[in-house]
Protein backbone atom coordinates (compact mmCIF):
# COMPACT_ATOMS: atom_id res chain seq x y z
CA UNK A 1 0.00 0.00 0.00
CA UNK A 2 1.35 3.42 -0.93
CA UNK A 3 2.38 5.62 1.91
CA UNK A 4 0.66 8.94 2.37
CA UNK A 5 2.50 12.20 1.92
CA UNK A 6 4.30 13.34 5.06
CA UNK A 7 2.63 16.21 6.91
CA UNK A 8 4.49 19.54 6.88
CA UNK A 9 6.53 20.12 10.01
CA UNK A 10 4.77 22.42 12.46
CA UNK A 11 7.00 25.30 13.51
CA UNK A 12 6.78 26.45 17.12
CA UNK A 13 8.31 29.75 18.19
CA UNK A 14 8.39 31.08 21.76
CA UNK A 15 9.36 34.37 23.44
CA UNK A 16 10.11 36.17 20.19
CA UNK A 17 10.56 39.99 20.33
CA UNK A 18 8.18 41.51 17.80
CA UNK A 19 6.22 44.54 16.57
CA UNK A 20 2.98 44.72 14.59
CA UNK A 21 3.57 46.51 11.28
CA UNK A 22 0.03 46.14 9.93
CA UNK A 23 -3.17 44.31 10.82
CA UNK A 24 -6.47 43.68 9.07
CA UNK A 25 -9.70 41.96 10.02
CA UNK A 26 -10.12 38.26 9.36
CA UNK A 27 -13.54 36.72 9.71
CA UNK A 28 -15.70 38.21 12.46
CA UNK A 29 -13.49 38.16 15.53
CA UNK A 30 -9.88 37.72 14.39
CA UNK A 31 -6.99 39.66 12.91
CA UNK A 32 -4.20 38.82 10.53
CA UNK A 33 -1.10 40.69 11.66
CA UNK A 34 2.01 41.41 9.64
CA UNK A 35 4.65 41.18 12.36
CA UNK A 36 8.33 42.17 12.33
CA UNK A 37 10.20 39.77 14.60
CA UNK A 38 13.84 39.86 15.61
CA UNK A 39 14.91 36.32 14.72
CA UNK A 40 12.36 35.35 12.06
CA UNK A 41 11.88 38.58 10.13
CA UNK A 42 8.48 39.58 8.79
CA UNK A 43 5.81 36.94 9.39
CA UNK A 44 2.03 36.78 9.01
CA UNK A 45 0.13 35.64 12.11
CA UNK A 46 -3.56 35.07 12.66
CA UNK A 47 -4.68 36.31 16.07
CA UNK A 48 -7.86 34.38 16.75
CA UNK A 49 -10.48 36.23 18.77
CA UNK A 50 -8.40 39.42 18.91
CA UNK A 51 -11.41 41.58 17.95
CA UNK A 52 -13.59 40.31 20.79
CA UNK A 53 -14.34 43.08 23.33
CA UNK A 54 -12.65 41.33 26.26
CA UNK A 55 -9.73 39.76 24.42
CA UNK A 56 -6.38 40.39 26.12
CA UNK A 57 -4.82 40.68 22.65
CA UNK A 58 -6.61 43.99 21.98
CA UNK A 59 -4.24 45.87 24.28
CA UNK A 60 -1.11 44.07 23.06
CA UNK A 61 -1.34 43.97 19.26
CA UNK A 62 -0.91 47.71 18.79
CA UNK A 63 1.37 49.57 16.42
CA UNK A 64 4.77 50.63 17.82
CA UNK A 65 4.27 48.61 21.01
CA UNK A 66 6.90 45.88 21.54
CA UNK A 67 5.63 42.48 22.59
CA UNK A 68 6.82 38.94 23.13
CA UNK A 69 5.16 36.53 20.70
CA UNK A 70 4.67 32.80 20.41
CA UNK A 71 3.24 31.09 17.35
CA UNK A 72 2.89 27.72 15.69
CA UNK A 73 1.90 26.23 12.37
CA UNK A 74 3.24 26.04 8.84
CA UNK A 75 2.50 27.73 5.56
CA UNK A 76 2.21 31.40 4.76
CA UNK A 77 0.13 32.34 7.82
CA UNK A 78 0.93 30.93 11.28
CA UNK A 79 -1.25 31.00 14.39
CA UNK A 80 -0.41 33.38 17.22
CA UNK A 81 -0.60 31.40 20.46
CA UNK A 82 0.56 34.02 22.97
CA UNK A 83 1.37 37.73 23.06
CA UNK A 84 2.64 39.68 26.05
CA UNK A 85 3.37 43.40 26.05
CA UNK A 86 7.07 44.12 26.62
CA UNK A 87 6.80 47.83 27.48
CA UNK A 88 9.58 50.37 27.28
CA UNK A 89 8.41 52.50 24.34
CA UNK A 90 6.29 55.61 24.93
CA UNK A 91 3.16 56.04 22.77
CA UNK A 92 3.83 58.01 19.59
CA UNK A 93 1.82 61.04 18.52
CA UNK A 94 1.94 63.87 16.01
CA UNK A 95 4.96 63.94 13.72
CA UNK A 96 6.62 61.08 15.63
CA UNK A 97 3.60 58.89 14.87
CA UNK A 98 3.79 59.74 11.16
CA UNK A 99 7.49 58.82 11.16
CA UNK A 100 6.61 55.49 12.73
CA UNK A 101 4.05 54.82 9.99
CA UNK A 102 6.72 55.73 7.42
CA UNK A 103 9.12 53.17 8.90
CA UNK A 104 6.41 50.52 8.87
CA UNK A 105 5.51 51.18 5.24
CA UNK A 106 9.16 50.92 4.21
CA UNK A 107 9.48 47.58 6.01
CA UNK A 108 6.24 46.27 4.50
CA UNK A 109 7.31 47.25 0.99
CA UNK A 110 10.98 46.26 1.04
CA UNK A 111 11.50 43.50 3.62
CA UNK A 112 10.82 39.99 2.25
CA UNK A 113 8.85 37.60 4.43
CA UNK A 114 10.77 35.39 6.83
CA UNK A 115 14.08 37.12 6.08
CA UNK A 116 15.69 37.71 9.48
CA UNK A 117 17.57 40.97 10.04
CA UNK A 118 18.41 41.26 13.73
CA UNK A 119 20.42 44.46 13.33
CA UNK A 120 17.54 46.07 11.42
CA UNK A 121 15.08 45.03 14.13
CA UNK A 122 17.34 46.64 16.74
CA UNK A 123 17.61 49.81 14.62
CA UNK A 124 13.82 49.95 14.30
CA UNK A 125 13.39 49.50 18.05
CA UNK A 126 15.98 52.20 18.79
CA UNK A 127 14.33 54.60 16.33
CA UNK A 128 10.92 54.12 17.98
CA UNK A 129 12.49 54.69 21.39
CA UNK A 130 13.92 57.99 20.17
CA UNK A 131 10.63 59.04 18.60
CA UNK A 132 8.83 58.27 21.86
CA UNK A 133 11.18 60.49 23.86
CA UNK A 134 9.74 63.64 22.30
CA UNK A 135 6.00 64.18 22.56
CA UNK A 136 6.21 67.28 20.31
CA UNK A 137 8.92 66.37 17.81
CA UNK A 138 9.80 68.93 15.14
CA UNK A 139 11.03 68.36 11.60
CA UNK A 140 14.67 69.27 12.43
CA UNK A 141 14.59 66.78 15.32
CA UNK A 142 13.34 63.83 13.28
CA UNK A 143 15.30 64.41 10.05
CA UNK A 144 18.52 62.75 11.32
CA UNK A 145 16.45 59.83 12.63
CA UNK A 146 14.67 59.39 9.30
CA UNK A 147 17.89 59.45 7.31
CA UNK A 148 19.61 57.08 9.72
CA UNK A 149 16.83 54.48 9.55
CA UNK A 150 16.67 54.70 5.76
CA UNK A 151 20.41 54.01 5.65
CA UNK A 152 20.10 51.11 8.10
CA UNK A 153 17.32 49.57 6.03
CA UNK A 154 19.11 49.90 2.71
CA UNK A 155 22.38 48.61 4.15
CA UNK A 156 20.76 45.57 5.78
CA UNK A 157 19.04 44.65 2.52
CA UNK A 158 22.28 45.05 0.56
CA UNK A 159 21.07 48.13 -1.32
CA UNK A 160 23.41 50.77 0.14
CA UNK A 161 26.95 50.86 -1.27
CA UNK A 162 29.82 52.06 0.93
CA UNK A 163 29.68 55.84 0.58
CA UNK A 164 33.27 56.56 1.58
CA UNK A 165 35.05 54.73 -1.29
CA UNK A 166 34.76 54.31 -5.05
CA UNK A 167 32.89 51.11 -5.79
CA UNK A 168 35.18 50.17 -8.68
CA UNK A 169 38.48 50.38 -6.79
CA UNK A 170 37.79 50.91 -3.05
CA UNK A 171 39.81 54.10 -3.39
CA UNK A 172 38.87 56.57 -0.62
CA UNK A 173 36.82 59.55 -1.73
CA UNK A 174 38.40 63.00 -1.78
CA UNK A 175 36.58 65.77 0.03
CA UNK A 176 37.21 68.05 -2.92
CA UNK A 177 35.99 65.48 -5.45
CA UNK A 178 32.58 65.12 -7.10
CA UNK A 179 30.81 61.76 -7.34
CA UNK A 180 27.69 60.02 -8.54
CA UNK A 181 25.85 57.34 -6.52
CA UNK A 182 24.19 54.77 -8.74
CA UNK A 183 21.65 52.34 -7.25
CA UNK A 184 23.23 49.42 -9.13
CA UNK A 185 26.88 50.40 -9.56
CA UNK A 186 27.59 52.31 -6.35
CA UNK A 187 29.81 55.38 -6.02
CA UNK A 188 31.33 56.49 -9.34
CA UNK A 189 33.32 59.36 -10.72
CA UNK A 190 30.98 61.28 -13.02
CA UNK A 191 31.52 60.94 -16.77
CA UNK A 192 32.10 64.08 -18.77
CA UNK A 193 28.93 66.12 -18.97
CA UNK A 194 27.29 64.67 -15.84
CA UNK A 195 29.15 66.59 -13.16
CA UNK A 196 26.09 68.72 -12.48
CA UNK A 197 24.26 65.75 -10.90
CA UNK A 198 27.24 64.77 -8.75
CA UNK A 199 27.60 65.16 -4.97
CA UNK A 200 30.56 66.74 -3.21
CA UNK A 201 32.92 64.18 -1.71
CA UNK A 202 32.83 66.06 1.61
CA UNK A 203 29.05 65.59 1.79
CA UNK A 204 29.20 61.89 0.91
CA UNK A 205 31.82 61.34 3.60
CA UNK A 206 29.65 63.22 6.12
CA UNK A 207 26.62 61.08 5.19
CA UNK A 208 28.66 57.88 5.49
CA UNK A 209 29.77 58.93 8.99
CA UNK A 210 26.33 60.39 9.86
CA UNK A 211 27.84 63.74 10.70
CA UNK A 212 24.53 65.50 10.35
CA UNK A 213 25.87 68.69 11.86
CA UNK A 214 27.86 69.35 8.67
CA UNK A 215 26.07 71.99 6.58
CA UNK A 216 24.23 70.43 3.64
CA UNK A 217 24.64 66.82 4.80
CA UNK A 218 21.01 66.24 5.77
CA UNK A 219 19.69 67.82 2.58
CA UNK A 220 22.06 65.76 0.43
CA UNK A 221 21.21 62.58 2.37
CA UNK A 222 17.49 63.17 1.88
CA UNK A 223 17.89 63.46 -1.89
CA UNK A 224 20.19 60.44 -2.03
CA UNK A 225 17.97 58.20 0.09
CA UNK A 226 14.92 59.20 -1.93
CA UNK A 227 16.70 58.23 -5.14
CA UNK A 228 17.95 54.87 -3.81
CA UNK A 229 14.64 53.97 -2.15
CA UNK A 230 12.72 55.00 -5.25
CA UNK A 231 14.78 52.63 -7.38
CA UNK A 232 13.90 49.64 -5.17
CA UNK A 233 10.30 50.67 -4.42
CA UNK A 234 9.31 51.01 -8.05
CA UNK A 235 6.62 53.26 -9.46
CA UNK A 236 4.10 52.97 -6.60
CA UNK A 237 4.69 55.95 -4.26
CA UNK A 238 4.83 55.74 -0.49
CA UNK A 239 1.60 56.98 1.09
CA UNK A 240 3.25 58.10 4.33
CA UNK A 241 5.91 60.13 2.51
CA UNK A 242 3.21 62.24 0.87
CA UNK A 243 1.49 62.68 4.23
CA UNK A 244 4.77 63.89 5.76
CA UNK A 245 5.16 66.36 2.89
CA UNK A 246 1.62 67.63 3.40
CA UNK A 247 2.18 68.04 7.17
CA UNK A 248 5.40 69.97 6.52
CA UNK A 249 3.60 72.33 4.13
CA UNK A 250 0.83 72.92 6.69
Amino acid sequence: MARGRASPRIERVHDEPAYVLHAHAWRETSLICDVFSRHHGRVALVAKGAKRPHSALRTVLLGFAPFSAAWSGHGEVRTLTRAEWSGGVAPLSGLSLMCGFYFNELLMRLLPREDAHEALFDAYHAALMQLGESACATRPQVEPLLRGFEMDLLRELGHLPPLHVLSSSDEPLREQGRYLVDAQRGVLEPPAGQAGAAIDGALLLAIAARRWEQPGALRAAKALMRELLGYHLGSRPLRTRQLLIDLHQL
